[in-house]
């Protein structure tokens, strides 16, 4: 196994709490031990500014400087068989820029790996100009990077070094351990949905912002339909913004029931598995683990068709994609399915096949595999003086 220093300025794999980063910096370490990597966490600093502080900024560097030295002794002093071959961040953008991957990988001349990097421009100037400078710096030092969110994409290609090479890894998940069973066997016989109204499902943080705002457009779209249609709403899922989504919610009556945070893997599997569908508007998404996660146990869902959520779903294979932000467009396909609910029956297989073929561990193993392989062993260039 080759040894490999694993970074997540974001949030740590290690954070109590739940969210679909600390999900996927968990895949990532899973995914490189599958692709022959040792990942140690090398740090749990958090770089995150959501406000754009200045005097939170300063205070972050001055940690972030004294965690560098730390580390740069501490893996000097390490048999030259156990030092990092290479450094993997996890998430660097504008809130959460890499203050310590990019100094580290220089001072032990190791090769600097980024996953899931974006640029920001506009953000250049303003509150968070500064972060974003050192967003951008650990972008261009690095020797590689992974592109997940397929929006990304254009911004990284343009302003690609000459040395740099980039790769898409689009988002997965580990559906062959028990967080996420694929359920039942491909060629398997679904049993029938039983009567009653259409069974839906939303699986989300309770937070102010994008979340709190798809809660709305949520709480909007189902308004839209009318007392004619036949559904019920199951709300998985707490925060600080937990009163707000209540009240969105407050005039559907017994039709909605709150469950909460529900933190076990088995316990979210038994909400998907009864699910008729899994709607989401999905402001601002970066691409939303939710989607993959529901699919894995033959979930199909609805989605608002807004940042890398397309690249988490087939458009009338898996689920539906409807125009971003469109209370109006979602509330239209919900009607359908509510009149026509056997469209959902041949989604549910579908839905797992994609997620076993398309977006499995192995797959995302055999890519950084063939990406960090060539890297870990080869020379890398050196800094200048």
């Amino acid at each position: 196994m080759i040894p490999l220093a694993f970074y997540a300025p974001l949030k740590s794999p290690e954070d109590p709490v739940p969210s679909g980063d600390r999900t996927m910096a968990r895949l990532l370490m899973r995914a490189l031990r599958h692709a022959g990597f040792d990942p140690v966490l090398a740090s749990d600093l958090r770089s995150l500014d959501i406000r754009g502080d200045g005097v939170l900024q300063a205070e972050i560097a001055g940690r972030a400087d004294a965690e560098t030295a730390r580390l740069v002794a501490s893996f000097r002093a390490e048999p030259a068989e156990r030092r990092p071959r290479l450094w993997f961040t996890y998430h660097c953008y504008y809130k959460a820029p890499d203050l310590v991957g990019p100094r580290v990988a220089a001072a032990l001349a190791i090769p600097y790996v980024v996953a899931e990097g974006s640029r920001a421009p506009k953000r250049a100037v303003g509150p968070w100009g500064h972060w974003h400078e050192a967003a951008e710096a650990a972008l261009d030092r690095a020797d590689h990077l992974f592109v997940m969110a397929p929006q990304d994409r254009e911004a990284l290609d343009r302003a690609r070094p000459p040395r740099q090479t980039i790769t898409d890894l689009p988002p997965f998940l580990d559906a062959e351990r028990r967080e996420f069973p694929l359920g039942a066997a491909a060629g398997s016989t679904e049993p029938d949905r039983p009567s009653g109204p259409l069974r839906l499902l939303a699986v989300a943080m309770m937070r102010p912002g994008d979340k709190l705002a798809s809660y709305r457009l949520l709480a909007e779209s189902l308004a839209r339909l009318g007392t004619e249609s036949d559904w019920s709403l199951d709300i998985v899922g707490d925060g600080p913004a937990r009163g707000e989504v209540e009240a969105a919610f407050s005039a559907f009556g017994d039709r909605i029931r709150f469950h909460g945070a529900v933190p076990e893997p088995a316990g979210l599997v038994a909400f998907y598995r009864a699910a008729d569908l899994l709607v989401w508007p999905a402001v601002n998404e970066a691409y939303g683990m939710v989607f993959l996660e529901a699919q894995a146990t033959g979930c199909p869902v609805l989605a608002g068709r807004e940042g890398g959520v397309p690249a988490v779903l087939r458009d009338g294979e898996t689920g539906f994609l409807v125009a971003p932000r469109d209370a109006a467009a979602f509330a239209g396909r919900l009607r359908d399915l509510t009149e026509r609910p056997a469209i959902l029956a041949p989604m549910r297989e579908a839905a797992r096949r994609f997620v076993r073929e398309e977006r499995s561990l192995d797959g995302a193993a055999a890519i950084l595999r063939a990406a960090l392989g060539p890297l870990a062993a080869g020379a890398v260039r050196e800094e200048p003086a």
